[in-house]
């Protein structure tokens, strides 16, 4: 008997369909308390840390790896009480957990040199200390993905999951919106270090704010557009969608537009593969014969293609008619910004190109970027040490040495090396092997979840071109947990809730 209660029990804190508390032991109960902890703090996390500027200060990067730390710790106690400590994505995430390994062995002693007559430990990595504060940064979001993983593979807790996601941009954009219209002090609104006319919403760099917007923009576009939203509710998202577009136009961020519009071809191109045919809609043939031309419209690559187009020319207008004369004179500028200004931004990911004037060239960024990847091809000049090891090979007459190469793959071979490279491309191949399963599955709400989880990665992965929003906590955390959703293989809900659910038809996450 004890036996069977404790892989109930199991089963249970896992997936949290208890039929009833009180028929569990009492390590059974304490397992399905800390079950509810665990994903309730994990869901508070990405309110908390998208307040405090994203959380680029040093103190909130420790934080945020602080409570991650302690939620995998829980983990363990909640896995020995209920007898599994079972989650799925582990060889998912073994490349990023070797690279996390392999940037702590760049700061490894490798013996004693000397320089001028100062004697110091050789490494990898030019900077040991920032190498370490990487690799434990990334650690922390890989147990994060995992701590994701395992606790939101039901799909009520999916649900609660992408609902906090579009939340938490939705509030940063409504913020972003109403400082925009109100802050008159040169600094300070709300939060001391926001400067007027700097950055944009709770970000000292529009571009960082930017990249928030992608994902979530593209998370709700994709579960709308993918048939994840039930038709009575389309509306609602369709006004979630509507401030999220509305500032990431307003912030003037040329990568973010830029982003935007390449998502909208995505979906354009993609849908048709993803709504497939609705087990409904043989019920509703006579009833809802637009539904059913517009899914058999989506199953043509032509008229796919066309509608895609049609919508980019549409949003290019309307973001230009929006934005102003300055959106057009940013859009203007940007050949000259890319061949002779782009700025050089601040460690914690307070500058932003093209803000400040000090003259940097991009172009000449990314030549020194690439003369420090052939200066330490096989394992790099270690990761985070990147605004250490460029001076050498920088050769451009700017104020101000630039501290990220403005385009996070050329900064992944320059601070990895062919080992690096080699573990991220691994990590995306397992990744979009996984992806394209959950794009099969039978179930359209799963696939309509995996869609906008992959419509915004796609959203950042094209913004990482020309900068480096994913090196601020919040984007890194928000981009783990749609790489969680986008591969999740999602559960059926509780008996008791599932019931619920049949009786009201709800057949969507919306």
């Amino acid at each position: 008997m004890k036996s069977e209660a404790r892989v109930f029990s199991a089963h249970d804190a896992l997936f949290d369909i208890a039929p009833s508390v009180e028929r569990l032991p009492v390590a059974g109960r304490i397992a399905l308390l800390l079950d509810r902890t665990i994903y309730g703090t994990l869901l508070f996390s990405f309110v908390l840390f998208a307040i405090p500027y994203g959380a680029v200060e040093p103190w909130w990067v420790a934080s945020f790896e602080i409570v991650i730390f302690a939620l995998t710790a829980l983990w363990m106690v909640e896995g020995a009480l209920s007898g599994s400590w079972r989650v799925s994505g582990i060889p998912l995430t073994l490349p990023l957990l070797a690279l996390a390994a392999f940037a702590a062995m760049q700061t490894i002693p490798l013996g004693m040199g000397e320089v001028a007559g100062i004697r110091f430990q050789r490494t990898l990595s030019v900077d040991p200390y920032e190498t370490k504060r990487f690799a434990l940064k990334l650690l922390a979001l890989c147990l994060a993905g995992l701590l994701l993983r395992r606790y939101a593979a039901s799909r009520r807790r999916a649900s609660l999951l992408i609902l906090t996601l579009i939340g938490v941009g939705i509030a940063s954009a409504v913020f972003g919106l109403i400082r925009q219209t109100s802050q008159h002090e040169a600094m300070g609104f709300g939060l001391p270090f926001l400067q007027l006319g700097e950055g944009y919403g709770q970000f000292i760099n529009r571009n960082h704010f930017a990249f928030l917007m992608e994902m979530t923009l593209g998370l709700a576009m994709g579960l709308v557009v993918g048939g994840g939203v039930r038709r009575d509710r389309v509306m609602i998202y369709l006004a979630a969608i509507a401030p999220l577009w509305t500032a990431l136009v307003l912030s003037n961020s040329r990568g973010g537009i830029f982003s935007m519009l390449s998502q909208v071809l995505f979906i354009g191109l993609l849908v048709g593969g993803i709504r497939g045919r609705r087990p409904e809609a043989a019920h509703e043939e006579h009833t809802n014969r637009l539904a059913m031309w517009l899914d058999r419209l989506s199953r043509s690559r032509l008229a796919r293609t066309a509608l895609a187009l049609c919508l980019v020319l549409v949003l290019a207008v309307s973001m230009i008619w929006m934005g102003g004369d300055l959106l057009v004179n940013r859009l203007e500028s940007l050949p000259q910004e890319v061949a002779s200004e782009a700025n050089a931004s601040g460690a914690n990911g307070t500058g932003s190109t093209g803000e400040n004037g000090s003259g940097e060239r991009r172009a000449e960024v990314w030549r020194a970027t690439w003369s420090l990847i052939k200066t330490h091809p096989i394992a790099g000049s270690g990761f985070g040490a990147y605004k250490t090891a460029l001076p050498p090979h920088h050769r451009a007459s700017g104020e101000m040495i630039p501290e990220e190469a403005h385009n996070d793959y050329l900064e992944i071979l320059s601070s990895g090396g062919i080992i690096g490279f080699l573990l991220v491309m691994l990590f995306l191949f397992l990744f979009i092997k996984t992806a394209r399963e959950r794009l099969r599955e039978a179930d359209p709400i799963h696939r309509a979840a995996c869609f906008g989880a992959l419509t915004g990665l796609f959203g950042a992965a094209v913004h990482s071109l020309v900068d480096f929003g994913l090196h601020i906590t919040i984007n890194a955390l928000v981009f783990t947990a749609l790489a969680a959703i986008a591969t999740l293989k999602l559960h059926e809900d509780p008996p008791r809730r599932r019931k619920a659910a049949s009786a009201t038809k709800n057949t969507s996450f919306g």
